[in-house]
């Protein structure tokens, strides 16, 4: 009976879109965050399980069933990587994430603190049709409202040469990317305070030793504190670059 499973799944597992609802939510949790940890190497067990709040054994039983289903190669001593398959999934699982948290922010409102929670429950169990119709009504937009790039339906992802808001200078101008968002909290600080993808930041002075960043956006000048600067990325900005 195994068998015949895994024959199937070596069946089916090209057309991807349709194969990842017959996974468990737990598998395509794996696949994302084995994406998003790989971008270094392999990937440990402790890095998964840390990422996920699970137990170390519990990591392994799922990457063992995972290299069954020739979705990672896994190696207890050098770590795990995804199989092209794997990737095609992660990715998959990935752009519905990015695009639910889109249409949330811009078309139902959400805070931008709470999109993420909420794509969490839906990506799952969503068609890839469905998701293709809201990236129709959004404009296939690029990316998420945090600035993460959404997978286009082929899976490629732009790539872009950010830097954290505390490399710049004084007397830069930079322009939003990219927000951290492993903090709601911080999350909920960077809207309230209008620190988004898009705007632009005049830098009137950078104090030393980790000092406060003083930048003039919004049409005023604000503090912007090193914790915060560190969550935001930027890239420097020109008017050719409109």
């Amino acid at each position: 009976m195994f068998k015949i499973f895994i024959s199937l799944v070596k069946n089916i597992i090209n057309n991807y879109a349709n194969f990842i609802v017959m996974l468990s939510q737990a598998i395509q949790d794996y696949l994302k965050t084995i994406y998003k940890l790989e971008n270094s190497g392999a990937v440990s067990t402790t890095a998964i399980a840390k990422e996920l709040n699970i137990s170390g054994a519990s990591v392994t039983g799922m990457l063992k069933r995972l290299s069954t289903m020739k979705l990672v190669d896994y190696n207890s001593y050098k770590g795990v990587r995804l199989t092209n398959e794997g990737r095609k999934i992660a990715l998959e699982v990935i752009r519905h994430h990015r695009l639910l948290e889109l249409y949330l922010k811009e078309a139902l409102g959400f805070p931008l603190d709470k999109v993420h929670d909420e794509a969490c429950r839906l990506e799952h169990v969503i068609s890839r049709d469905f998701i293709d119709k809201i990236d129709e009504i959004l404009g296939s937009p690029e990316f998420d409202p945090h600035g993460h790039p959404i997978p286009d339906k082929d899976g490629s992802v732009s790539k872009s040469d950010e830097l954290s808001l505390i490399t710049v200078k004084g007397g830069d101008t930079v322009i939003i990317k990219r927000l951290a968002d492993h903090d709601q909290e911080m999350l909920a600080y960077f809207e309230k305070k209008r620190l988004v993808p898009n705007v632009v930041l005049k830098i009137i002075d950078k104090a030393p030793f980790s000092g406060p960043i003083t930048a003039f956006y919004n049409d005023e000048n604000q503090i912007i504190g090193n914790e915060i600067a560190k969550n935001i990325y930027i890239e420097h900005y020109s008017e050719e670059s409109e």
